[in-house]
C-alpha cells in the first residue's frame, strides 16, 4: 500500500498514486512529487517527452532559487539563508538524492516501549505520543517522539559530533531558531548509530537524504521542499 503524503489516502501501487496526486493534489506537489507525476507520461502527439518537460521546469526551478539566494537572502554565499523565507519547493539539483520509504504507519504507544523500525534514523511508524519539540540537541532523543515530529512535518537533521564544527553547529543551531511551529519545526540532533552512514542526515516523514559534508543551501533545499508538509496537519 501507499500512503498519499498530502491527505493520508491509500492507494494499491505507485501507479494509482501517482494519478491521485495528479488528479487530486494539482498545485500543491512539491518538486520531486511533481517530477514523479510528470514523468508517468509518455511522449505527447509532436514527440516530446513529458519527462524533457519536466526538467524544463526544473531548470526554472533552478534558476529561481540562484535568483532568490543571490539577490533575496543577502548574497552568493550561504551566510543569511538559515533566516530566509522558505521557498515553495526546494531547488530539485540540490534534491536530487532524496530517497523516498513506502509508511511503516502512524500507530500511538505509551512513551518507553521498545518499538522497531525498519530504517535508521526511523522516518515513519509507530511513535510515543508526545511529538519532540524543535530546537538543537545534544543528546540523542527517543526515535519514539522524534518520529512523532515528523509526522507533525518536522524535518529531522542528524549530525555526526566528529564532523561538527563551530560554523556548522551555529547555521544548524540558526536553522532551529527560526522555525519552531508545532507544525513546521527544525529538530537537529546527534545521530545515535555506531556508526552513521553520513556525517549528516536530513529526514522528513518518508523521506532522507545523506549530506557528507555541511551545505547550508541544501539544508535550505530540503526545508523548503518538505517542512511543514507532514501527514498529520500539512500547513505548507
Amino acid at each position: 500500500m501507499v500512503d498519499c503524503d498530502y491527505c493520508g489516502a491509500s492507494f494499491d501501487g505507485e501507479e494509482a498514486y501517482l494519478d491521485h496526486l495528479a488528479d487530486s493534489h494539482e498545485g500543491e506537489l512539491g518538486a520531486i512529487d511533481q517530477r514523479r507525476v510528470d514523468s508517468r507520461g509518455s511522449d505527447d502527439d509532436d514527440g516530446v517527452s513529458l519527462s524533457v518537460v519536466a526538467a524544463g521546469v526544473g531548470l526554472v526551478l533552478v534558476v529561481g532559487a540562484v535568483l532568490y539566494v543571490t539577490q533575496l537572502s543577502g548574497g552568493g554565499g550561504a551566510e543569511g539563508i538559515e533566516g530566509a523565507a522558505l521557498n515553495e519547493s526546494g531547488d530539485s539539483e540540490r534534491l536530487s538524492s532524496v530517497e523516498r520509504f513506502p509508511s511503516e504507519g502512524n500507530q500511538h504507544v505509551d512513551s518507553g516501549t521498545d518499538i522497531s523500525y525498519a530504517q535508521s534514523p526511523p522516518l515513519s511508524g509507530t511513535h510515543y505520543s508526545t511529538a519532540a519539540r524543535g530546537g538543537f540537541y545534544e543528546e540523542p532523543q527517543p526515535a519514539g517522539n522524534i518520529v512523532h515530529g515528523l509526522e507533525h512535518g518536522a524535518v529531522v537533521i542528524y549530525y555526526d559530533e566528529d564532523a561538527m564544527n563551530e560554523s556548522t553547529r551555529t547555521s544548524l543551531q540558526a536553522f532551529a531558531d527560526t522555525h519552531t511551529g508545532q507544525w513546521r519545526s527544525v529538530i537537529v540532533v546527534p545521530n545515535p548509530d555506531a556508526e552513521p552512514e553520513s556525517d549528516f542526515v536530513l529526514t522528513a516523514w518518508r523521506h532522507r537524504m545523506y549530506m557528507d559534508s555541511y551545505d547550508a543551501r541544501t539544508v535550505f533545499a530540503f526545508l523548503s521542499e518538505f517542512l511543514g508538509r507532514g501527514p498529520e496537519n500539512p500547513v505548507r
